[in-house]
């Protein structure tokens, strides 16, 4: 008798695991990915981060050999208590902004998918790096019968370090399972309807609230240039978002302008600059700005601290009056809403 022939014998013991086929269902589950926080705004914990967060190849395109030196030999001794003190700055008695927001995301988008959809739905949120992982949220599915799964990185324009690294940290766990599951990867959302009104709407009310600043700035996270260069489309996101924006808003070139934040190393970044563009502004005798970050769809360390502390500082230091931060979109109701939108046709 063949080893298969035997195998196959074996198939009609009673003490077999069902999954869902057996069941005659099919579970379906939404991941929800976003960068990741430190655990604790500490030294230690920073540190663990920082070099799981720089040892990613997509985040840094430096030959790995070279980089390994300049990252465990000079970045992890002297950067950790650095952003340690930043992120504390901004840590709240519930923990790091960025998880608890998306927490309260993770149970907004849930409770409006099972009202449409039913509790065949999970949803869960999972971090790039640090904790909750993207390998143990998926093996939690895979342990639940979860066979058709959704993920959804909340970066609203696609890069290459953010959604592409975090396709690669979902395809090396699938990789090792006998069963692959289905996958619907929604890899950007820079132009989706439901996102550019959920933005517009913020900045509507922001200046019924605040009044109408001189300019509005359009703040992106930073990438070294070479990425756009080698054919990473981010820049090119960027721009169309916000020109969506200004379309829906009825604004003129005048009344806003677009720049790039979180400049690191000594390589030329996307430009122009926020702090230089701040900067500009107040010379030229502006005294009022709102700033709108649209690439985060959370707030954290990048635009509660490097916004609304070190940005207004640059701005107001240079003569300006006015500095308005726009908060992310973070639980808003049509942010959600959008949320669900793009998660609905894979359902």
């Amino acid at each position: 008798m063949s080893r298969f022939s035997a195998n196959n014998k074996n198939l009609h013991n009673s003490n077999i695991k069902k999954g869902p086929a057996d069941t005659g269902t099919v579970k379906t589950g939404v991941l929800l990915c976003n960068l990741g926080t430190p655990d604790a705004p500490t030294t230690s914990e920073l540190r663990s981060y920082l070099r799981e967060f720089l040892s990613d190849p997509r985040v840094v395109e430096i030959p790995k050999f070279i980089w390994m030196i300049i990252l465990h030999c000079i970045i992890l001794r002297i950067r950790p208590a650095k952003s340690a003190k930043l992120y504390e700055s901004i840590w709240t008695e519930q923990g790091s902004p960025l998880l608890t927001i998306s927490q309260a995301q993770q149970v907004k988008v849930a409770a409006l998918i099972a009202e449409q959809y039913g509790d065949e739905v999970e949803v869960v949120i999972a971090m790039r790096y640090g904790n909750p992982g993207i390998d143990q949220a998926l093996k939690n599915m895979q342990a639940k019968g979860i066979s058709k799964i959704i993920v959804l990185p909340l970066y609203p324009q696609y890069a290459g370090p953010t959604t592409g690294s975090t396709f690669d940290a979902i395809t090396k766990e699938i990789q090792q399972w006998r069963w692959v599951p289905s996958l619907h990867f929604i890899s950007s959302y820079h132009d989706h309807p439901g996102y550019i009104n959920a933005l517009a709407s913020s900045i509507s009310e922001h200046f019924k609230e605040h009044g109408k600043p001189e300019k509005l700035l359009f703040s992106y996270h930073g990438m070294p240039k070479l990425f756009h260069t080698n054919g990473d489309p981010y820049y090119c996101f960027c721009h169309k978002t916000t020109r969506l924006v200004i379309d829906k808003l009825g604004l003129t070139d005048s009344d806003y302008q677009l720049s790039f934040q979180s400049r690191f190393g000594k390589a030329e970044w996307l430009k122009p600059y926020t702090d230089t563009c701040l900067r500009e502004f107040a010379e030229q005798g502006i005294k009022k700005v709102a700033v709108i970050s649209p690439a985060f769809s959370v707030d954290c360390l990048e635009t509660l601290e490097e916004l609304e502390v070190e940005s207004r500082n640059v701005f107001t230091d240079a003569g300006g009056e006015q500095f308005d931060y726009i908060k992310a979109l973070n639980e808003r109701d049509d942010h959600i809403c959008a949320i669900v939108d793009l998660i609905k046709p894979h359902l």
